[in-house]
């Protein structure tokens, strides 16, 4: 499965720190280890080399304390001062068999001679020779004349050569012993491994001996290099030689007291890699092995550190959007999100503070609210009320609206809500509301001691509003106020209060402050409902005969009369209802559909609801009765028309017959007058002229048409006589007839 960033953000650095770890601690041990073997590799080579010069000095010492014992006896006098002939056997055979036993002593393979100065022989392996005198001169050259040196040291080309002048404690030399050692007796008595470097320098750093290995060789200015360093060190030691590749050679040296020599071996690197093969091979197996643990204990790690995020980001994940891989980054983010969302949450809370405000304001003048809720709310919106506190609230409603942008009543609403915000003080109310689509509110309080100086300020302030509204908009409003209370759950009731008061406006008229104590005092004792039938009867005739003119004269003093004699608002309402009753029943009489329409379904509702006598007029007005009275006038007309067309009609299809107004009208049933009227009113003629008309109409076609008499023509067309034919004819077609046809013949 597919990990998210935040597992490869952990598991990556972890596992990078543990192989850094791994890496740095396993080179450590491998760098220890390797200097370790690479110590106890030169411990071992020089140890060896140790070894190597103190053999090879033990037997040159033999060998020079031997030749130096031996020249100090009588025997070595006499045999040096011998001639060495033929007669001179005893002495040979004592000089070879000293020099045999000499042999005994020293290095087995060593090749040892004697050489007398005097004499000019030498023996060598049993045989003696002449000396010539340059070989003579040349020993006494290369030796005997090296004041203060009783031995001399010579390479060769199959070894090493020892030249000790003798007697050895005398200045003066009388005989030269040689000591030839072979590369195979150097190697046989130092026990030399294969491929090892070994090398035997004099004073001078000039080698003496060497064996051949795979190493590469020192030059000679490396061995001189070699000489020079030891010379000033301790007698065994290390040197660092640059190679000639540009590394690095480790030379191991041991330097002689008794020659000066400096015996020198290489470490082989060989040896060295062969030593730590092992430990290479170790420290590999066991970082792939602590290398598989850490991955698996950094992979264990990475998954018990991001659980959390995953957890996090499970409880902060949006259904409606995949899960992103990088849960850090989204976490911030989401953080992040919060963070902004809750600073737009809280600025967006004191943005909509005033509407919290007033929807609290609403559903307490609505009962909405529990005890608690209202408590909390007055705490959270800071009003300072306690339980001394009385409430008294004020509803006003429009009674005209304005001009302008304000002639719309939601506008004017809010206008007047705004205005009850500038008059009123803050400390004496609540946020005025806009209650519903009527009429705006305000919940006032003020102390119990207080309430008729309270009742005096609202008086003063709804005045105020009046004015203002007046003047400012053009606008009239009214202001019902309920009694004082001390409950805030009893502010519903009290918008009740303020309610039944605006209702005596319609009283009282316009621009009125009413308050509820005043009208429930003077509410007392039975009352007689009036009922204007004579100004219903007027208008109702004015109704059927579609007077649009008549019915507003008489409308207006009808309304005024219900208005009038209405003690309280529910006998208006039942005055209302019942006109509105009488309508119906003539609509019903009439065939008009004005009331028993959807658009109309409300209209009790309607008037109920409306307090203001100026809407409750426009109402009945134009959305009742005037579209009554138009459509009586447009089902008078419609009735007229279809009179007049079955008139026309008749003249169509009777018109070569006797027809008059009188005939027709008793077919119709109606009085010829009446007929005339109507055809006259429908059409803009007389009858008559319509019916002389279509008959010349006729007469025009059949003398086009047909070759019918214009006698003939003149009596299916009802004329008494052609004469008085042609007479209507030339009056209206200003040619007789004969003269039209021949015209229209003629094109």
């Amino acid at each position: 499965m597919r990990k998210s960033r935040t597992f490869y953000n952990i598991f990556i650095p972890v596992l990078l720190l543990s192989v850094g770890i791994v890496i740095g601690f396993g080179s450590y041990i491998y760098i220890s280890t390797t200097n370790s073997v690479v110590d106890r590799v030169a411990d071992g080579q020089q140890s060896l080399i140790s070894q190597i010069r103190n053999t090879l000095e033990q037997k040159i010492q033999t060998i020079e304390y031997a030749f130096a014992t031996y020249s100090t006896t009588p025997s070595f006098r006499s045999v040096i001062n011998s001639p060495m002939t033929e007669q001179e056997f005893e002495a040979y055979r004592e000089l070879r068999s000293q020099l045999g036993y000499i042999a005994t002593m020293g290095l087995e393979g060593v090749q040892y001679t004697l050489v007398s100065l005097q004499q000019k022989w030498s023996l060598s392996n049993g045989t003696v020779f002449r000396l010539t005198s340059e070989e003579t001169e040349e020993f006494q050259n290369q030796f005997a004349k090296q004041e203060g040196s009783g031995l001399y040291w010579t390479k060769t080309a199959d070894g090493i050569r020892l030249l000790q002048g003798l007697p050895a404690h005398s200045k003066k030399k009388q005989a030269v012993a040689l000591s030839d050692l072979s590369l195979q007796t150097l190697n046989r008595s130092l026990l030399v491994k294969p491929n090892t470097s070994i090398y035997i320098l004099n004073r001078q750093g000039e080698p003496l001996y060497t064996t051949r290995s795979d190493q590469e060789e020192l030059s000679n200015q490396q061995m001189k290099l070699i000489s020079e360093r030891t010379v000033k060190q301790a007698q065994t030691g290390q040197l660092e030689l640059p190679g000639t590749a540009g590394d690095k050679i480790i030379a191991l040296y041991a330097r002689s007291d008794y020659n000066s020599w400096t015996y020198v071996t290489l470490l082989d690197p060989k040896e060295v890699s062969g030593a730590l093969m092992p430990i290479r091979i170790g420290l590999f197996v066991m970082g792939i092995v602590i290398m598989a643990l850490m991955v698996i204990i950094t992979y264990m790690i990475s998954i018990y550190l991001t659980k959390p995020f995953r957890k996090i980001q499970k409880s902060l994940a949006d259904a409606s959007k995949p899960m992103v891989k990088d849960e850090v980054d989204w976490i911030i983010q989401s953080i992040d999100s919060i963070v902004s969302e809750k600073k737009d949450l809280e600025q967006l809370i004191q943005l909509e503070k005033p509407k919290l405000e007033s929807q609290f304001v609403l559903n307490l003048l609505q009962n909405r609210l529990t005890r608690e809720e209202v408590e909390k709310n007055l705490e959270r919106f800071g009003y300072n009320i306690d339980s001394s506190s009385v409430f008294i609230t004020m509803l006003i409603q429009v009674d005209r609206c304005g001009e302008g942008s304000l002639s719309d009543k939601d506008v004017l609403l809010l206008t007047v809500n705004q205005l009850v915000q500038e008059i009123i003080p803050a400390t004496e109310r609540m946020l005025p509301v806009v209650l519903n689509e009527r009429t705006q509110a305000t919940l006032l309080f003020c102390s119990s001691d207080k309430v008729a100086e309270m009742r005096n300020l609202i008086s003063q302030y709804a005045k105020k509003m009046i004015i203002s509204s007046r003047d400012y908009w053009n606008a009239s409003v009214s202001v019902g106020v309920s009694a004082p209370y001390e409950d805030l759950m009893n502010s519903r009731e009290a918008c009740a209060m303020s309610l039944e008061a605006l209702y005596q406006r319609l009283k009282l008229g316009k621009e009125s402050v009413i308050f509820y104590e005043d009208i429930s005092r003077g509410n007392t004792g039975p009352t007689l409902l009036h009922y204007p039938k004579d100004l219903e009867s007027q208008l109702f005739d004015a109704i059927r005969l579609g007077d649009k003119d008549e019915a507003t004269r008489t409308l207006y003093p009808l309304l005024a009369d219900m208005m009038k004699h209405s003690q309280n608002p529910m006998n208006l309402e039942i005055t209302l209802i019942r006109f509105v009753n009488n309508l119906i029943h003539l609509e019903q009489l009439i065939g008009a559909e004005v009331l028993l329409t959807q658009s109309n379904a409300t209209m009790y509702q309607r008037l109920l609801n409306t307090l203001n006598p100026e809407e409750i007029e426009h109402i009945l007005v134009h959305e009742v009765i005037y579209p009554m009275v138009v459509s009586m006038q447009e089902k008078a007309n419609h009735q007229f028309r279809s009179v007049a067309d079955q008139i026309a009609a008749i003249v169509r299809t009777e018109y070569d017959q006797d027809l008059s107004l009188e005939s027709i009208s008793e077919r119709l049933h109606y009085t010829p007058n009446y007929l005339s009227s109507i055809f006259r009113k429908e059409y803009g003629m007389t009858f008559s002229d319509y019916l002389m008309g279509f008959r010349l109409e006729v007469a025009r076609k059949w003398l086009v048409d047909t070759d019918m008499p214009i006698k003939d023509i003149a009596e299916r067309l009802g004329y008494q006589n052609s004469q008085n034919f042609i007479r209507s004819f030339r009056k209206k077609e200003h040619v007789t007839p004969g003269a039209y046809r021949k015209m229209k013949l003629e094109l």
